[in-house]
């Protein structure tokens, strides 16, 4: 068992671990608890009731934050002529085609999102040992292959995130950062809540959401009340 911290403990002294609490106090309580001396990421777990072995029960999107996640997001698109000027106006960080290629193989990965047009999926494919296992693999489903790079240059910019349940059916989200309001931790959590029940695969038996809970970087996890969905900020 891992051994952690006496801030961390002291925190979960401070936790009713018998409760679930709405995504308000959860919120507060996330706030309340962290004590690293940075600005803490705030993740929302999910427990989903699929079975991700299951090609129809995989649980994987994309959502543009509302109020973003207060990260430095760094863009990198593969694109040529017009796209690649569109992509570059928009803000992103490096572009490229086969001179980005290189770069990638080479080992050089200085971003932390990849968008890629259509035409040349064909010769980024090929990076896929590299850029997969980090989740950075441009997919079609994610928005992220598109000719219309200059829109999601701008979301990725903007706070847009990934959602996918993992081998457990759990999806790990940023929510934002601890310096953040309760009000926009909360907003950002009810579009995710709203997403993960608006793409729920219709093979998915018995209870959907089965649990969520609410942790900064070095903080305790918080329960959450689930039944509490038509006021977030209850």
């Amino acid at each position: 068992m891992a051994k952690h911290g006496k801030n961390y403990n002291n925190a979960l002294a401070k936790l009713d671990k018998t409760k679930a609490y709405s995504p308000k106090e959860a919120m507060a309580l996330v706030k309340e608890l962290s004590s690293a001396k940075f600005d803490e990421t705030v993740e929302a777990s999910i427990r989903l009731g699929v079975d991700t072995r299951k090609a129809d029960q995989n649980v994987r999107g994309s959502i543009s934050l509302p109020n973003g996640t207060g990260k430095e997001v760094r863009v990198a698109v593969f694109a040529e002529g017009e796209q690649a000027r569109a992509a570059e106006a928009a803000g992103a960080d490096i572009v490229g085609s086969d001179d980005l290629i290189a770069e990638v193989q080479a080992g050089n990965i200085n971003f932390d999102a990849v968008i890629a047009t259509p035409n040349l999926m064909g010769k980024v494919g090929r990076l896929g040992r590299v850029l997969g296992p980090r989740g950075l693999m441009p997919n079609p489903k994610l928005g992220t292959v598109t000719m219309d790079v200059e829109k999601m240059v701008k979301e990725l910019k903007a706070g847009r995130v990934e959602y996918r349940a993992d081998r457990y059916g759990i999806c790990h989200v940023p929510m934002g950062r601890v310096s953040f309001s309760v009000e926009q931790l909360v907003e950002n959590y009810a579009a995710l809540y709203t997403e993960i029940l608006r793409v729920k695969p219709s093979t998915a038996k018995g209870r959907y959401v089965k649990s969520v809970a609410f942790s900064s970087t070095m903080g305790p996890g918080v329960k959450v009340d689930t039944s509490v969905t038509r006021d977030f900020l209850a």
